[in-house]
């Protein structure tokens, strides 16, 4: 295979990264892949994820990058917080969730700190996202987002949840009685409507 077909072939990605197994699927074997990235035709961004050289970058990269590494996660927690707009915090890690009795990978490149969450819920508002560039992201909804933090807020901190469910019941499509929902589904309800109590009295 020429490097130019191999190209031509990669150019299905778009911007966004792909991992080893999807380049092969597309029709560039292994081989030829990590020729491309000895011609820096492609780059490597993380163990078994690369991305075309030149390929524009979002503000959601690492969490792209991420979603390629592990596409049975979801990015959770203060990441996803940060990525509906509903904290001002800009994690220095990315949170991911996969399901109790899943593979739990390690990322150190982006950083990564990995939840295991309920299996049997773990689906419960998880979507598929594109960002401006065309990167997919599988992110919980901001709903999803708020009742996490609230129900896990030794992990995000409380300060960090009151702030996200504040933000949150100002938007303009925000929808109180779904987060009650979901907090009876997932765990922390109390802890939800007290908050919601607080905040509408």
């Amino acid at each position: 295979m020429s490097i130019e077909h191999a190209c031509t072939q990669l150019e299905r990605f778009g911007d966004r990264p792909f991992r080893v197994a999807e380049a092969i699927d597309a029709g560039v074997p292994r081989y030829e892949l990590y020729r491309l990235r000895e011609r820096g035709e492609v780059i490597n961004v993380g163990r078994g994820v690369f991305r075309r050289a030149g390929s524009a970058l979002s503000s959601s990269t690492d969490l792209a990058t991420v979603c390629a590494r592990v596409p049975h996660g979801a990015i959770c927690l203060n990441s996803a917080l940060a990525y509906w707009d509903l904290t001002d915090e800009l994690p220095a890690s990315v949170h991911l969730a996969v399901a109790r009795g899943s593979h739990r990978s390690r990322i150190e490149n982006p950083p990564t700190v990995v939840h295991v969450f309920a299996a049997g819920t773990f689906d419960v508002e998880r979507r598929e996202e594109t960002t401006e560039t065309g990167e997919l992201l599988r992110i919980y909804s901001p709903e999803r987002a708020v009742v996490d933090a609230m129900r896990l807020a030794h992990h995000v901190g409380r300060d960090t949840a009151l702030h996200a469910l504040n933000r949150y019941l100002r938007r303009q499509d925000a929808q109180p009685r779904k987060l009650v929902v979901l907090a009876r589904e997932l765990g922390g309800r109390r802890r939800l409507t007290d908050a919601l109590e607080a905040v509408l009295s």
